[in-house]
């Protein structure tokens, strides 16, 4: 075993990794960017070396500083995590030259599985199924449409070089082609270095359905079964479960024999999965399968896995690199019970996915829970990278089991300081079709409207809201009293309408009406740390919730039956400001970099015509006109970075 790695990577992959480097006596170095100084990581890790700005192309893609870091810091190996360098083949062999050990699989099974048309053909060769497509090297973009044409719609088009659902697009019709085309390269070019794409027919009732495979260097290949990864929006996967439900054993059988089948074609090593789309229009069966790509890397959903076989497929990652004989055989790798997996992103999922950015200012996970993570109370998420906050695995002796223990835990999980998807996930987990396994990778989008609908916060939580917010005195028993009658205090929260609470002895408030008339009263009330108690209509209940100023005003974010609202405090002071409501003016919908401009001033648009382009963390968002008209001003240029809402063009007033 090595004595010493370094880590290739951040987040809470990199503090995965050190979670069992540290348990199998394995010193760790960890490399950081400017933006992540501060990060968890650097803290977990036994050293740690400063490598560059915060942009990946000036630190995390640098693979000569990384390979100088380790050299310098006496590392044997090198465990690249994934995304980043993992899968980059000239990375694996300057590690090997200058006498480290790359701990995942060698360059040419890289190189054989790296392009997603080259690799189709080799599966094709060695008897594995594929979807019927263009993989060709002709990239001529009228060629492309000709193949579409031929292919059928509605087709994929997918960046050759891709993965985790970078440069892909789903076309319905000719017309919409070529702007899809111009997409997908664009972002295969940003994500990736290569434009290249290739074109597929589309499944229309698809399951995304992979098999972790493992291999070693004395020729053993082993797989620990599948998982189930259709729950998808934008191509990215949202939860994770293993085993895929609704399973038939011939087709398990049929499925992980020609994983094995793709990864010894290539004499694979270490950690991978072969990743197949599935036809789920009807019941699974054994020619309805076919392979989709292969990640050579460890996987993000790897968890599930872990839970349902019990073996850590990061310590096997570094026994298999360090030369030995896989520690385990076909037969003795069993099911036990199911898991889920559920991926908890800074994002505002109602305005579209948009990754959402800012300061945690609290963060809380229940104890029963898995929970993978690289960010702690007052992290950053920034606009470079990736905006996972946290993985929360759950495990159950059955699937509806491990679903249900995965809602309790979303539900107990608070998030405060910026927007999350954790109200999504709740809702998905809540999914009647979820829950009865009726699921495909066209879920979310068919029942996003029902998935985003949250609930408007009740007189109960504007109630305990104002009295937190306020500070009130409710330890003082003589604080609230007053000649002629109890003390009242006026609370105006910019969510909310004014609040008018009336406050008597013994930790009692009432809220009151316009007319003095009582709405809600609240007894008993105990505030602690984190957590406020009371006595409702003759029920006990709890809360928790946190407080913190940002932007000059008071924050609260109360968690209370498993939803969170969240509320501020109106400052009466406060000069009222542009909203950014206005068909004049057309506003980035994130921070992030301005990719492209398609206008110029005094150009006539139309109503829903795309202006410009925004991209942040390798996700590429259009920006269209809210009306007709002409562009008097554009306020920005390729390349710059910008913030949330600001004016990127301005048309002429109406």
């Amino acid at each position: 075993m090595f004595k010493k790695i370094l880590i290739a990577n951040r987040g809470e992959i990199a503090c995965r990794i050190i979670d069992t480097a540290t348990r199998l006596g394995v010193e760790t170095v960890a490399v950081y960017s400017k933006a992540d100084d501060l990060a968890r990581h650097v803290s977990l890790a036994d050293q740690a070396v400063f490598i560059g700005p915060a942009p990946v192309a000036e630190s995390y893609l640098c693979g000569d500083t990384i390979i100088d870091a380790a050299l310098k810091t006496g590392a044997e190996a090198i465990h690249p995590g994934y995304g980043f360098l993992s899968e980059n083949p000239d990375f694996v062999e300057a590690v090997e030259a200058a006498g480290l050990v790359f701990i995942g699989p060698t360059a040419n099974a890289i190189r054989a599985m790296g392009l997603k048309d080259a690799a189709k053909a080799l599966m094709e060769k060695a008897g594995v199924p594929v979807v019927p497509g263009y993989h060709g090297d002709d990239q001529n973009p009228a060629l492309l449409a000709q193949h579409a044409d031929s292919i059928g719609y509605p087709v994929l088009i997918k960046a050759r070089a891709g993965g985790g659902g970078k440069g892909m697009r789903l076309v319905e019709n000719a017309a919409d082609f070529p702007a899809a085309l111009e997409s997908a390269a664009r972002e295969g070019q940003n994500a990736f270095g290569d434009p290249a794409v290739l074109i597929e027919k589309y499944i229309t009732s698809p399951r995304h359905i992979e098999v972790q495979v493992f291999g070693d260097s004395h020729g053993n290949v082993v797989h620990f079964f599948e998982r189930d990864c259709s729950l998808q929006r934008r191509h990215q996967k949202v939860i994770e479960e293993a085993p895929a439900p609704d399973m038939p054993e011939d087709v398990r059988q049929a499925m992980t024999s020609a994983a094995v089948t793709a990864a010894k074609a290539i004499g694979y090593e270490n950690a991978g999965t072969v990743e197949f789309i599935v036809d789920s229009s009807g019941p699974l069966r054994v020619d309805g399968f076919w392979f989709m790509e292969m990640n050579t890397r460890l996987q993000v959903e790897h968890p599930v896995t872990e839970a349902i076989t019990g073996f850590d497929l990061v310590e096997l990652q570094l026994r298999v690199a360090a030369g030995d004989v896989l520690p385990v055989t076909q037969s003795d790798i069993h099911i036990s019970g199911h898991a889920f997996e559920a991926r908890l992103y800074a994002e505002d999922v109602p305005s579209g996915f948009l990754p959402a950015v800012g300061k945690i200012e609290y963060l809380e996970f229940p104890t029963f829970a898995r929970i993978d993570t690289g960010v702690a109370n007052g992290a950053q998420i920034s606009t470079y990278y990736d905006p996972m906050i946290a993985k929360i695995i759950t495990h159950g002796k059955t699937r509806s089991a491990a679903l249900q223990r995965l809602e309790k835990a979303l539900s107990q999980t608070h998030v405060a300081g910026l927007i999350t998807n954790r109200d999504f996930l709740i809702a998905l987990s809540q999914h009647n079709g979820f829950a009865n396994s009726k699921v495909d990778t066209g879920l979310i989008e068919r029942d996003l409207e029902d998935l985003v609908e949250r609930p408007e916060p009740s007189l109960l939580d504007q109630l305990l809201a104002a009295i937190l917010l306020a500070d009130l005195p409710l330890s003082d028993q003589y604080a609230n009293w007053r000649m002629w009658g109890s003390a009242q205090k006026r609370v105006v929260l910019d969510s909310a309408d004014e609040i008018r609470l009336q406050i008597s002895r013994c930790q009692t408030v009432t809220l009151l009406d316009k007319d003095d008339a009582r709405l809600l009263e609240l007894s008993s009330i105990s505030i602690r740390d984190d957590s406020i108690a009371f006595e409702c209509e003759n029920v006990t209940d709890t809360a928790r919730f946190h407080l913190w100023r940002s932007g000059g005003k008071q924050n609260l974010s109360l968690l209370r039956n498993g939803i969170a609202h969240y509320f501020s405090l109106a400052e009466p002071l406060e000069r009222q400001v542009d909203t950014g409501v206005s068909d004049d003016a057309v506003r980035a919908p994130m921070s992030g970099t301005v990719l492209v401009i398609d206008v110029a001033t005094g150009d006539k648009v139309s109503k829903g015509d795309r202006v410009c382009v925004v991209e942040a963390m390798k996700m590429e968002m259009a920006v269209t006109s809210p009306r007709d008209g002409e562009i008097e001003e554009i306020h920005v240029q390729v390349a710059d970075n910008i913030e949330d809402g600001a004016v990127m063009v301005r048309l002429k007033d109406a």
